[in-house]
């Protein structure tokens, strides 16, 4: 998260980061539980804020339900160079696509408001190419260059491959979608 307000404007004060941050981190909550239709007052109930404080920083729901996604999207994202520094590049990548699955299940959450034209939700997919795709790309890049995984399929597909697998069973069983992904990682190993 920027130290930006969640217009993009000026700077935020820390008070407001730290209202923004619980508010975020709230709704993603709810809306897990709940679904994205749960009361507002819930969430402002769990981060901690008035009502106010939410219709401050989102105006309408779509806006707080795209600042969710956002920030999902980002940490993801983030988590991936700090896995590269910590780990094997077959082990980062591996760990870091336990972390795609947690993502896309809070996309299935989410998938039906996502996809209603809103425009709110418009510059989620241009964030997804910039953020998302080139940090596992790197991940996965490494892996290759260190001969830990074939060399056979791209990252594009592979990636591809693991969200059809999550998106197939999230619904109805998500634990399942953790050990689909898995074995689609384990079979990626270069043996």
């Amino acid at each position: 998260m920027t130290d930006r307000g969640a217009s993009g404007g000026r700077p935020a004060r820390a008070d407001a980061q730290r209202n923004l941050a619980s508010l975020l981190s709230a709704a993603k909550e709810v809306f897990a539980e709940s679904s994205v239709d749960a009361p507002v007052r819930e969430i402002a109930e769990r981060a901690g804020v008035g009502i106010g404080t939410v219709y401050r920083h989102f105006p309408r729901r779509p806006d707080l339900i795209a600042a969710v996604f956002r920030q999902e999207l980002d940490d993801c994202a983030d988590a991936a160079d700090a896995l590269a520094r910590e780990h094997q590049p077959f082990e980062a990548l591996a760990i870091w696509m336990q972390r795609f699955v947690e993502l896309a299940g809070t996309k299935y959450g989410l998938a039906k408001v996502l996809h209603s034209g809103d425009v709110a939700f418009a510059a989620l997919p241009a964030r997804r190419e910039e953020r998302l795709l080139p940090a596992f790309r790197r991940l996965f890049e490494a892996a290759s260059a260190a001969d830990e995984i074939r060399g056979d399929i791209s990252a594009d597909e592979f990636l591809h491959a693991a969200g059809s697998l999550c998106l197939s069973v999230h619904d109805t069983r998500p634990e399942l979608a953790h050990s689909l992904v898995s074995l689609l990682v384990d079979g990626l190993r270069n043996r």
